[in-house]
């Protein structure tokens, strides 16, 4: 079996076959990565083939330092920040149910449907100060708190997408958690 180093060495040539074997390889992984941050099924498919187009056409740039997966998913990641900057805030949300769908509501509504609607609103505005909150952290510290409770990634994947050390990756969260925590408290009181 080769390794993916030897397989980016090929798909440096234009080795179709080569490609196709990592492309099989990681396709699953780099989806569902990117389908915990972006959410969205159709969204996460688009990404994950514009990250192994990445690879094709921009092989030569993997430097040849960490696993070949860190960088996809480095590049994996950056795409789907660049999607969820470009969406904003705004989620866009089904109105309608379509012909097929059991459910009186749809999908995204139907934790909601139990709750009373002064729990719902309590529900919404908490989830709104969240993001907002996380949206005024510096921009690195962001990165590591989307990507750990987002993307639920470990420490170790974290640091290897981010190309920085596991100890810059903990201790962003530390400060980044402090932050949000003392914001949260804030704007409770």
């Amino acid at each position: 079996m080769l390794s993916d180093e030897e397989l980016i060495r090929r798909i440096v040539r234009r080795d179709a076959g080569a490609f196709e074997i990592f492309y099989a390889r990681h396709r699953d992984r780099i989806n569902r990565h990117v389908m915990r941050m972006v959410h969205d099924a159709d969204g996460a498919e688009d990404l994950t083939q514009e990250a192994f187009l990445r690879v094709w056409t921009c092989a030569e740039q993997w430097d040849g330092r960490g696993a070949c997966l860190s960088w996809l998913l480095r590049i994996a990641t950056n795409l789907a920040y660049n999607q969820l900057r470009s969406r904003g805030r705004r989620r866009e949300l089904p109105l309608e149910l379509s012909d097929d769908e059991e459910h009186p509501a749809p999908g995204w509504m139907l934790d909601a449907a139990s709750l009373g609607p002064e729990a719902v609103y309590e529900q919404s505005e908490r989830r709104d100060l969240i993001r907002r909150l996380v949206e005024n952290l510096p921009e690195e510290k962001r990165q590591v708190i989307r990507l750990v409770h987002e993307a639920e990634m470990e420490i170790h994947d974290v640091a290897a997408t981010l190309g920085i050390p596991e100890g810059t990756v903990k201790s962003r969260l530390f400060y980044a958690r402090k932050q949000l925590a003392r914001e949260w408290k804030d704007e409770s009181d």
